[in-house]
């Protein structure tokens, strides 16, 4: 594993557990087995360490595609919303510190509005997925796929924000919200 790889790694580390405000160099430093000389080496200032994490470390969301035309619409939405769940604990501490420091959450947002990764991306691949439905005739034409997508990953987000201030590191019984979510906002989702 290279240097850059394992300062990477630390600063995850670093990050996840205390947060950005509270996440020096030395600490990202002695993580990783190296000198703050080495960091530096690699990375010009401490933003651009983090924006480095928050781009190559932060969690990465399935896309939903492989599911389409699958056992059930429902169950495949379950499944996702479970991914979501997943996804929003994991990614939760490092994404809600950038928003303390100004500077940071500008570098972030050029970077994945790049990339085309924002926070619109997880309701945007469920909306994919539903359109990808309906175009198979198995989700209504009628069916506001937009406004659908958007209170699924709305509620998963609750949830893990939910369990990330109570102290846990997953959603209790991940599979189970992940069915009462669906449940709830299911008019759109056909049982079959």
């Amino acid at each position: 594993m290279s240097a850059r790889e394992r300062i990477l790694d630390a600063a995850a580390g670093v990050m996840r557990r205390q947060g950005i405000a509270a996440t020096t160099t030395r600490e990202i430093a002695r993580e990783a087995g190296c000198s703050e000389a080495l960091l530096y080496k690699n990375f010009t200032d401490k933003q651009e360490l983090f924006v480095a994490v928050l781009k190559e470390r932060a969690p990465r969301l399935n896309s939903p595609d492989s599911l389409v035309g699958t056992r059930t619409v429902r169950e495949n939405v379950e499944t996702f919303v479970e991914w979501l769940l997943m996804f929003y604990v994991e990614s939760f501490p490092i994404a809600a510190s950038i928003f303390g420091s100004p500077s940071l959450l500008e570098a972030h947002r050029r970077s994945v509005d790049r990339i085309g990764a924002g926070p619109e991306y997880p309701a945007l691949l469920v909306q994919n997925y539903l359109e990808a439905e309906v175009a198979e005739g198995r989700v209504d034409r009628d069916t506001d796929t937009r406004a659908l997508s958007r209170a699924l990953t709305g509620a998963a987000l609750f949830e893990a924000f939910q369990a990330v201030y109570a102290g846990r590191t997953s959603v209790e019984d991940p599979a189970g919200t992940a069915r009462s979510i669906v449940a709830a906002l299911g008019t759109g989702i056909p049982r079959g």
